[in-house]
């Protein structure tokens, strides 16, 4: 009987060290694998930081002036403001006239560098 039972305690005993033996081989496995995605991440990170980097470089505004400038023709003229919004019809009421006879829209306005701005807007049907 108490040999029965000293192989069944060595049984179990070897059953629990292979039991440990499984769980600590995944421990490991699984610190790699931690490893590995902490690695990924750091990376893309990095990754990121220099994107944004290079964006803040396409996007800056004094590269999109001179590119519109170039390219498309486009000036840096400042605009004027010819009325003002209190004087525009609300919705749904008819634009009175208020027996106003119509004019040309006509501005001067200081441009940057020493340079004078023009802006005439003739009525239309005139």
């Amino acid at each position: 009987m108490i040999r029965v039972m000293n192989f069944f305690c060595v049984a179990l005993m070897g059953l629990a060290i292979l039991a440990l033996y499984h769980v600590s081989e995944r421990t490991r496995m699984a610190r790699l694998e931690l490893a590995r995605v902490n690695h990924q991440i750091a990376r893309q990170h990095s990754d990121i930081a220099v994107l944004e980097t290079e964006w803040q470089h396409v996007a800056a505004p004094s590269r999109v002036q001179r590119l519109a400038e170039a390219r498309l023709g486009m000036s840096d003229s400042a605009s004027a403001q010819l009325s003002s919004f209190s004087l525009l019809p609300r919705r749904g009421e008819d634009a009175p006239l208020n027996n106003t006879p119509l004019r040309n829209a006509n501005a001067v306005l200081p441009a940057s560098q020493g340079r004078t701005i023009a802006v005439s807007a003739p009525v239309p049907g005139m």
